[in-house]
């Protein structure tokens, strides 16, 4: 069902043009971690080649704020941390564009007028892992799903549920869904688009060689879980065309919100896929059935134009839009501000409440359904004891980092589903307490890796390790690009991991929970158990519970399981925001300018 995005995870950046560390491209992403410890850690990014840190805080202060910028706690005495840069290699390529970056951002404010007519400029912090809506997970990947991809049903402009490919859906059931296309649908090359193509795809979804690699929402599709497993082949899923308009989904369960689901299912075009099985994602073989078409793609940009034969072409405004993956927050908000950028998301958090004075009503913040949190792996001895975890949730302060890295713009979380319950602060005595009664005192400290990836959130990762250092806890921090991060989470290469995912526009808060349940996202961290079974069977029952008050309590209460035994550690509920320009259009207070076929251009 695409990505939603493990966002850095989330996620997934670079500078306009091609300006990014050179390194291999295509994987999966992840942050790495840097290590404090009361701060006898070391950051690393990549290999050799030291780069020596100042001292992040000034020796003997309690709780003061860092100088300058950097937005860094300044609560305890770090010792200076080593920063290995040895893969950020600039070729000469990227060497220019970093100058011409530089220039952009230095440059005055430019005019309305002196954009190009037509053509909206898009930053995003993370380049995509895959234009391929079965293998993509990171959020950025997700974002260009929703403009060159059309689902069976679609989000609606206020985010709620909306005709897509399909037409019409019912169920007597809520069991057997049936789907039907709307007549006359055709891929961008002109081929027409059948219901055999949603059969295909769905197929392909659950084949082990090219499929999910997050099941997620399809989980319910009979033997869909046993197919993707090798159990059982693709070709006896629970989907049938009997006609070239219908498609019938037989569901292992009833689900209720199987329509919601499909918002983020998209059918491909088999005919162009198999002619070029590794190539079809690139420019020169793009054929799909979204608002827009990829007309041309370089390292770090994508040119998209609209699309005639999308089946609701009229509506899209758009003639062209063009995609810069720009990982500096602080050169995406420079570029910006210079007038080269009509949308830009993730500004530098720590400097939210600046820009909103600078550039005011430009400035938009938006609710979502963004959750930091401590992905914890379970395989390791010493995290597989529930006490180890409780008492690093314990030590964390929330308040501190919400303050310190979103200006206030972030809430303080113990909980996945949002709460109106203030977290609690850090409780240090009972922290060390548990840690003692798990083994771990002065003479025997416990020692853990945390993971994160750069581009910002080193900080907070910073700011992590040393909340953990007051009780007595050493920690490596080891900070990468996310591909390297996802990959080392999925090989179980971690300790613990600062993470972060992105529900893109599902709105529901019942959503928050979906991606550490079973076949989801999230759930890579090893949690085993009877308590992770009765997790499962609570999240399985949701999924089907058909009654909304019913489906929230039993999310509440499989919840009430997950932090019980701390098999995560929630930190921040965090806001979207996105830097949005004078001559954009359509961009509703209540939802993320993410559908560019609803937005318009002034002037």
């Amino acid at each position: 069902m695409g990505a939603e995005g493990q966002a850095g995870p989330l996620q997934r950046g670079g500078e306009p043009g091609g300006l990014r560390p050179a390194r291999a491209r295509g994987a999966r992403a992840r942050r790495r971690d840097r290590r404090d410890g009361t701060c006898r850690g070391r950051l690393f990014l990549g290999a050799p080649r030291p780069l020596r840190l100042p001292s992040l805080r000034p020796a003997g202060r309690e709780d003061a704020r860092l100088p300058g910028r950097l937005g860094l706690p300044a609560r305890a005495r770090l010792h200076p941390a080593r920063l290995d840069v040895s893969r950020f290699e600039l070729t000469r390529r990227h060497a220019l564009a970093l100058t011409a970056a530089g220039a952009l951002a230095s440059c005055a404010r430019r005019s309305a007028a002196d954009a190009p007519e037509g053509l909206l400029r898009v930053a995003i912090a993370n380049e995509p892992d895959s234009l391929d809506p079965l293998k993509g997970q990171f959020a950025s990947s997700a974002l260009l799903y929703k403009q060159l991809h059309a689902p069976l049903t679609e989000y609606s402009p206020t985010g709620g549920l909306a005709p897509g490919l399909a037409d019409g859906w019912r169920s007597r059931d809520g069991q057997v869904w049936t789907f039907r296309l709307n007549p006359g649908l055709v891929w961008s090359d002109g081929t027409p688009l059948t219901a055999q193509d949603v059969v295909w795809t769905a197929r392909r979804a659950v084949d082990p060689r090219t499929g999910f690699a997050d099941l997620g929402d399809f989980f319910a599709v009979e033997n869909a879980k046993a197919a993707l497993a090798g159990e059982a082949a693709p070709e006896t899923i629970g989907v049938e065309a009997p006609d070239l308009h219908t498609v019938i989904f037989r569901l292992d369960q009833p689900v209720g919100l199987f329509p919601v689901f499909m918002r983020e299912f998209y059918p491909l075009p088999r005919h162009a896929v198999e002619a070029n099985p590794d190539r079809w994602t690139r420019a020169e073989n793009w054929v799909g059935a979204g608002p827009y078409v990829l007309e041309s793609q370089s390292a770090l940009s994508y040119r998209l134009v609209r699309n005639p034969s999308f089946h609701a072409a009229s509506s899209v405004s758009i003639p062209a839009v063009r995609v810069e993956v720009v990982e500096d927050a602080a050169t995406r908000t420079r570029l910006f501000r210079a007038g080269d950028l009509d949308l830009a998301d993730q500004p530098p958090p720590e400097q939210i409440g600046f820009l909103k004075e600078q550039i005011g009503e430009r400035m938009k913040s938006f609710e979502a359904p963004i959750l930091s949190y401590l992905k914890i792996n379970h395989a390791r001895p010493a995290l597989a004891d529930v006490r180890v975890r409780q008492a690093l949730s314990l030590a964390i302060d929330r308040a501190f980092l919400a303050d310190q890295f979103f200006d206030g713009e972030a809430s303080p979380t113990e909980t996945v589903i949002p709460s109106e319950a203030p977290a609690a602060p850090a409780d240090l005595d009972t922290a060390r307490t548990l840690l003692a009664a798990a083994g771990y005192e002065s003479g025997t400290p416990l020692r853990l890796s945390l993971r994160t990836t750069s581009g910002g959130r080193e900080r907070l990762a910073v700011a992590i390790a040393d909340d953990l250092s007051r009780i007595g806890v050493e920690i490596e921090l080891l900070a990468t690009y996310p591909v390297d991060m996802f990959q080392a989470v999925d090989a179980g290469e971690f300790d613990l991991a600062l993470s972060r995912f992105d529900r893109g526009l599902k709105s529901d808060p019942n959503f928050m929970l979906q991606p550490f349940g079973p076949e989801g996202s999230a759930d890579d961290g090893g949690w085993r158990g009877p308590v992770r079974e009765a997790f499962d069977a609570l999240m399985n029952q949701a999924r089907a519970t058909i009654n909304a008050e019913m489906r929230s309590t039993l999310y509440h209460e499989a919840e009430r399981l997950l932090l019980a035994q701390q098999a995560i550690i929630p930190l921040l509920h965090e806001r979207a925001f996105w830097m949005v320009s004078d001559r954009v259009t359509g961009v509703r207070g209540e939802v993320q300018p993410m559908l560019w076929r609803d937005l318009g251009l002034a002037g």
